[in-house]
């Protein structure tokens, strides 16, 4: 029971404010809900439902901590509604509490579970945790109770795919889309999952979408990059690019980005982490079990993740973002402060306890590093935290991958991602990116000669297994053949290039962006005057 100084809700008033906070969540209003939801707890500090709801208005402004804080208010004031537990468990996924939130959450699966809702849920937050084979398990069960679910069907085929299942996703997604022809995930998907060929495509399907109509810019713009992807696939250049364009210029239309704040912000990082910085950092936590691969997207960091995680003393962990996350939660505890600009944020980052965010970052992280006494975090944006990363944990080993500029922007524009990336839809502000991370990189090789290792993606592919003896000399780890048979290797991939790593290495996407050096001149153009060697 709440103690006597709590002051206890009224029905109407309570309920009302909670009412009006979800209300204000649903439509998006996220300024009004803080104002309920601020007042709701001021006012109502042992009604639980506060709480919940103000756990979910703190993600929705990507605050982990107070999400986590408030919605273990709300489970000590009622601690038996499950749906309160999962919650919690998504909270500690967002706060990189990744051993917490499997232990939690195998609880609530040992528990009896209620309706599809619930099972849903902890399928996702199964596969947010890499409990691949557990999510694939309960989206068999939602199968089973509601087969004519399209949505379903298409989570199935994501654990299919991760798995290199890819035929058995292939069969998911052609049910999915059977059961809701509007499920434009799934096209996308599917025309992912493989090379399309003359003779078995989905072209005319994906062309006879567009010219129907569609409803919303997302699915036109989901529909646009898998037409201009198959389109490549088959030889159809021309139109593969017109689509693409279509796709992508939509995309950024609707995107509220200014690529200049993020350019400031690297800038921000190249001066504040001088030489001298770095060597006054202390000795930083001793820890040598991480290998972080970095660089843009699309340059063979997966290939060189696969490529290591085929090694017996090494764990592929994927593209953690347990770095970032720790890197911030201890900022903002050490200022104390909410309201910060970027380039004050940088300068505070300087001054952490460089051993403690070595330590947090290893601890956040189990049990997705595995128990090998190496793990790869491929993330390729820890490329802008190189230098933090080499201070919070010196005996680390850093790889850089390198590809040829316009081969790595015309990648990067032509892949439709989630969330990230957002200067990813216009060629003028890809190249100012690419300039931009190029600085960052060099900055970094100047401040700490001889940290990172640089492998060029061309050099891997031409030659893979002199590479790989390369990259295994500088992990400090003998030679295994394994390691250049990576597409035998059977382990979960979920990234990007989930379906390229089961191949055979190739080297067809050496100079692939010269099939298209006429509508790739803006980029072209643009790298040039920012100093950026093209061929």
């Amino acid at each position: 029971m709440p103690s006597e100084s709590l002051k206890m809700p009224t029905p109407e008033n309570s309920k009302q404010l909670l009412e009006s906070t979800w209300r204000c969540i649903r439509l998006k209003d996220i300024g009004q809900a803080i104002k309920f939801c601020n007042r709701l707890n001021r006012e109502y500090p042992g009604f639980a439902p506060g709480w919940h709801v103000a756990s979910h208005v703190a993600q929705l402004i990507k605050r982990p901590e107070i999400a986590l804080d408030t919605i273990n208010r709300a489970l000590n004031l009622e601690p038996g509604k499950r749906a309160w537990q999962l919650q919690r468990v998504a909270c500690l996924v967002m706060c990189g509490e990744a051993s917490l939130a499997r232990e939690a959450l195998n609880e609530l699966m040992a528990g009896q579970t209620s309706g599809a809702e619930e099972l849903s849920q902890l399928a996702f937050l199964c596969s947010r945790l890499e409990m691949h084979t557990e999510a694939e398990q309960l989206y068999l069960k939602l199968i089973d109770q509601q087969p004519e679910n399209g949505g379903h069907w298409y989570n199935l085929a994501t654990m299919q795919r991760f798995q290199g299942r890819l035929k058995d996703a292939e069969i998911s997604l052609d049910k999915a889309i059977s059961l809701n022809a509007a499920d434009y995930d799934a096209y996308a998907l599917r025309s992912d999952l493989r090379k399309q060929t003359p003779e078995s495509n989905h072209v005319a399907e994906l062309e006879s979408l567009l010219a129907r109509g569609i409803g919303t810019p997302e699915g036109e713009v989901k529909i646009c990059f898998a037409l201009a992807k198959e389109l490549e696939d088959t030889g159809a250049a021309g139109k593969s690019f017109d689509a693409l364009t279509r796709g992508a210029q939509l995309r950024r239309k609707h995107l509220k980005y200014n690529i200049g704040d993020e350019l400031q912000t690297i800038d921000a990082i190249s001066d504040t982490f001088t030489a001298e910085v770095l060597r006054n950092a202390g000795p930083g936590h001793p820890g040598n079990r991480p290998i972080f691969v970095i660089g843009l997207p699309r340059t063979g960091t997966t290939l060189v993740e696969r490529i290591l995680g085929s090694h017996p003393d090494i764990h592929a962990a994927g593209e953690l973002n347990h770095f970032a996350v720790q890197l911030m939660q201890l900022t903002r505890r050490q200022s104390g402060a909410v309201d910060r600009s970027r380039r004050e944020l940088v300068q505070q980052t300087a001054k952490l306890d460089f051993e403690l965010l070595g330590k947090a970052y290893l601890e956040s992280s189990r049990p997705l590093t595995g128990d090998s006494p190496h793990f790869v975090d491929k993330m390729p944006l820890n490329f802008l935290y190189a230098g933090l990363i080499h201070m919070a944990l010196p005996q680390a080993r850093i790889i850089h991958l390198t590809r040829n500029p316009m081969d790595t922007c015309y990648a990067i524009y032509k892949r439709l991602f989630q969330d990230a990336y957002p200067w990813s839809y216009d060629q003028q502000e890809i190249a100012l990116y690419y300039s931009a991370y190029s600085r960052l990189m060099a900055h970094w090789k100047n401040v700490m000669p001889g940290v990172i290792f640089e492998l060029a993606y061309e050099d891997l592919v031409t030659d893979l297994e002199t590479q790989t003896r390369k990259l295994l000399n500088h992990c400090g780890l003998n030679w295994d053949p394994r390691c250049v048979r990576f597409h035998e290797n059977q382990a979960v991939s979920t990234s990007a290039s989930a379906s390229q790593v089961r191949q055979p290495v190739y080297q067809t996407s050496i100079n692939r962006w010269k099939t298209y050096e006429m509508q790739l001149g803006p980029m072209r153009d643009k790298l040039a005057t920012l100093g950026i060697a093209v061929d």
